[in-house]
């Protein structure tokens, strides 16, 4: 999405505001998703904190553990969520040991190609409770070209459909729907099989 902005934390939310219309809302659809009572939550691609902190309004006295490859954007985030646990670490890195009841992630599974999300998805699973949630909040390749309106980066942004993706979690173990989307954007919510 527009280059490698994330490492701005400064300009991250006006560029959000202008590249994607309903940023806040997908944000708002993210968190909503997560449901309200889980007590152990791993976060990847933290950036600002900007969808933990709607998480965790919706999970009181949870700890939060999350993961970013921006230094600059854990500094920003670690003002905004004092306690949480947050750490300097790629996608692609082995995930912190589990077990959690409630993984989330919005925009940042996007930068993974499609092995990357099935990889991920994989180890995901490895550290969720049985019965835990896994919500993905990210830009997917629309049915409709049309509708592909979030600016992307070649070899930087690389954002699959929304039914690969659904294929893909449920390869892993989950049970996954597609519970909201608009244009480009979509909000995957899934279950761990007990």
């Amino acid at each position: 999405m527009g280059g490698q902005f994330h490492f701005h934390p400064e300009e991250y939310i006006a560029l959000m505001e202008s590249e994607l219309p309903d940023y806040y809302r997908l944000q708002d659809e993210a968190a909503a998703a997560t449901g309200s009572g889980a007590k152990r939550l791993l976060e990847l691609g933290t950036g600002t904190g900007e969808t933990a902190v709607r998480v965790l309004a919706r999970h009181p006295g949870a700890a939060l553990t999350g993961i970013d490859v921006s230094e600059e954007m854990l500094a920003a985030a670690r003002e905004r969520l004092p306690g949480a646990d947050l750490r300097a670490a790629r996608l692609q890195a082995p995930l912190p040991a589990g077990p959690f009841d409630l993984v989330f992630s919005a925009l940042a599974i996007h930068h993974l190609d499609g092995p990357g999300k099935a990889d991920l998805f994989a180890r995901v699973a490895a550290v969720l409770e049985p019965g835990g949630r896994f919500v993905i909040g990210d830009v997917v390749v629309p049915d409709d070209p049309a509708d592909a309106i979030t600016p992307l980066s070649p070899d930087y942004d690389l954002p699959d459909r929304a039914d690969d993706q659904l294929g893909w979690l449920r390869a892993a173990g989950f049970d996954a729907t597609l519970t909201w989307s608009a244009r480009d954007l979509a909000v995957i919510t899934t279950t761990k099989g007990v």
